[in-house]
């Protein structure tokens, strides 16, 4: 037993930190915060959604909208017209979502300068010991951190 924590056993906590972490592997990636941002706003088609999303994959749309739908956060109607229309629509649950992730985004806004200062800092400490910064992945998250949370005005084939 830990201190602090009398009635939790290391079995419970294991179990505990698995399921959270595949709920936070869903959640959590770039992509199914971008699609249940945009699904936020009213239901969307799968075109629609991939205009408005920009440098997600065809293939990578779909198994995320899939992940998302089996996870419970959206829903995808097919309407029996020719040809066969889709909709796809957060769920009770992924509206829920929406609470913390915007939240998320707020922070983001609030410390996004606070952590490019942090980052230059720590690239300028790797450039004088010698060691190459990460430059090139801190630019791509802070476009991808953009893109989530300062969507272009009525989408972008290019973000």
């Amino acid at each position: 037993m830990t201190r602090g924590t009398p009635h939790v056993t290391e079995a419970h906590r294991s179990e505990d930190c698995r399921a959270v972490s595949g709920v936070l592997a869903r959640i959590g990636d770039k992509w199914s915060v971008l699609i249940v941002s945009r699904l936020g706003k009213n239901a969307m088609r799968f075109n629609e959604l991939k205009r408005e999303i920009g440098g997600i994959s065809q293939r990578m749309l779909t198994l995320t909208l899939r992940g998302l739908e089996r996870d419970g956060l959206i829903t995808r109607t097919v309407y029996p017209t020719i040809p066969p229309r889709v909709d796809y629509a957060l769920t009770a649950l992924g509206r829920s979502l929406l609470v913390p992730v915007s939240a998320l985004g707020d922070w983001a806004r609030k410390n996004m300068r606070t952590i490019e200062d942090a980052r230059a800092a720590f690239d300028g400490i790797c450039e004088r010991a010698g060691k190459k910064p990460l430059r090139a992945a801190a630019k791509r998250a802070s476009r991808n951190l953009n893109r989530v949370f300062h969507p272009p005005l009525g989408g972008s084939k290019n973000p």
